[in-house]
């Protein structure tokens, strides 16, 4: 399958662009870093269609221990205090818990992307708790509260397996104890954009708790992002251009401020880097400067630093905003 993984326009003339300079609006530059988000590889147990990273079962980038040593190294000494470790599934990887544990003896604060599913393969029977001994945030992918919905779009039988994997996170304490957060994401099931995150939250809260019993901490709405296989779907249907003209129209100058390529780096598998997490798997490297490895950044010069942007980034802007942590405004 051909990837859409280019850039759609020069970034000089991207409708993002555009739209900063109209609504009066500097050019994206970096400030004070404050975590990374490394994707420990591309390989998941799940192949869901909306994924912008591709990750598959078929999928052979595995971060090995040397990059991660380096990350480790890397961290400690430019004094970073947070990690959010994505995937792929990143239990996957076979020195995901390695990784973690070293983390966490460096007093990190550690964000996990989960996409509960993997709490049922083999091997993974002691994750929800091995999760929460070390009170690992998580970040679980759950983009509806009924079957139809999410086997859509992410695979027959996965919504049964992703609220069995939700009970025995709360059994572990998850979603109950404050100090075991279990945030939920969803993500919209075509190409429209999220509803209010609070209102989804309560709907959320209360058909898990009356339907499964189920509790947890926070919902994020996540807008789908025109690449990689939701680009695919959006160019099957005809509704590509359509996609990209609702983002456009909806820029909203309030979520500038809080997107995440302001204060995080994006690591991928080999320890490149890179603006945020799409701009990964679009190849658009940091600053739009040539490849470079973490190891060669020195984290006092990022701050001031120019972000690299494309038209893609309007899906961060649009409504009420998204990054990886959610509605912005």
């Amino acid at each position: 399958m051909n990837r859409i993984a280019v850039r759609l326009k020069p970034v000089a003339e991207s409708p993002f662009s555009r739209c900063l300079l109209e609504n009066g609006q500097d050019p994206l530059r970096r400030e004070r870093l404050r975590e990374l988000q490394v994707n420990v590889g591309r390989l998941c147990n799940q192949a869901c269609n909306h994924c912008h990273v591709d990750a598959g079962p078929k999928r052979t980038e595995i971060m090995g221990w040397d990059t991660m040593q380096k990350i480790l190294d890397w961290a400690k000494a430019s004094g970073i205090t947070a990690v959010d470790i994505t995937g792929g599934a990143p239990e996957i990887n076979p020195h995901f818990r390695r990784f973690v544990n070293a983390l966490t003896a460096l007093g990190m604060q550690i964000t996990s992307r989960c996409n509960l599913t993997v709490l049922l393969e083999p091997g993974q029977e002691d994750l929800a708790s091995w999760y929460a001994q070390r009170k690992t945030r998580l970040v679980c992918s759950l983009p509806c509260y009924t079957q139809k919905n999410v086997d859509a779009q992410r695979g027959d039988g996965v919504f049964d397996k992703s609220i069995e994997a939700l009970r025995r996170l709360n059994a572990a304490g998850y979603g109950r104890d404050e100090t075991l957060v279990l945030d939920l994401v969803y993500n919209p099931g075509g190409a429209f954009l999220p509803g209010a995150q609070a209102n989804l939250e309560a709907d959320y809260k209360q058909r898990l708790k009356e339907d499964f019993s189920i509790v947890f901490s926070r919902l994020m709405t996540i807008t789908n992002m025109p690449i990689n296989r939701f680009a695919h779907f959006l160019e099957r249907t005809g509704q590509y251009e359509s996609y990209m003209q609702l983002l456009d129209e909806n820029f909203n100058p309030a979520t500038v401020p809080g997107l995440m390529c302001r204060h995080l780096i994006s690591v991928d598998w080999l320890g490149r880097v890179y603006d945020c997490d799409f701009n990964q798997m679009l190849d658009l490297p940091l600053g739009d400067k040539p490849h470079r490895y973490l190891w060669d950044i020195v984290k006092s010069n990022l701050t001031g630093a120019p972000v690299a942007v494309d038209s893609h980034c309007l899906g961060c802007t649009a409504g009420a905003g998204s990054s990886c942590g959610g509605a912005l405004a």
